[in-house]
């Protein structure tokens, strides 16, 4: 019975959020723990509760070169003020290469993922949109750690 009600409280609060976000934001993603770092992000809405999130990272040192693109279905529900809360899911894919000079081993390949997606967003009336977010990823394929968890917080311009 509680499963029935916790659907019915879901389809009833999805029902009646009116999402207000607008229709593009573009911006950095400024990621910390397991993830890739910063990542340039676009977000596109696809509905008045729904929006799509793209984001691209590369990342390149002394011994090693990265890139990946996510991509990410988003909820997003109107709080209160200028606040909204997003929760999504979608996927990760990207490459890899490292050189280590000193025992003359190489390695690279690709990496994709299945990710989660849950924040808190703040837009200013000047366009200017703030966001934390929490992005567990679950790696298939050459992953390193089958698990990682990532943060950030976002700088976005709202068009």
């Amino acid at each position: 019975m509680r499963r029935i009600y916790f659907v019915f409280a879901l389809l009833l609060t999805t029902t009646l959020a009116n999402g207000q976000f607008s229709n593009n934001a573009l911006g950095l993603r400024l990621g910390a723990g397991d993830g890739l770092g910063t990542e340039i992000s676009f977000q596109h809405k696809l509905t008045d509760i729904n929006r799509i999130e793209l984001d691209l990272c590369m990342l390149s040192g002394n011994n090693y070169t990265a890139w990946s693109f996510a991509g990410i279905y988003q909820w997003v529900w109107e709080l209160n003020g200028g606040f909204n809360w997003y929760a999504g899911a979608g996927g990760r894919l990207g490459t890899w290469s490292w050189d280590n000079s000193y025992t003359g081993h190489d390695g690279g390949g690709i990496l994709l993922g299945a990710v989660g997606d849950i924040g808190i967003e703040y837009s200013f009336p000047s366009g200017i949109q703030l966001g934390l977010d929490a992005r567990p990823e679950i790696g298939l394929i050459n992953h390193g750690n089958a698990f990682r968890n990532n943060y950030a917080f976002s700088v976005r311009y709202r068009f």
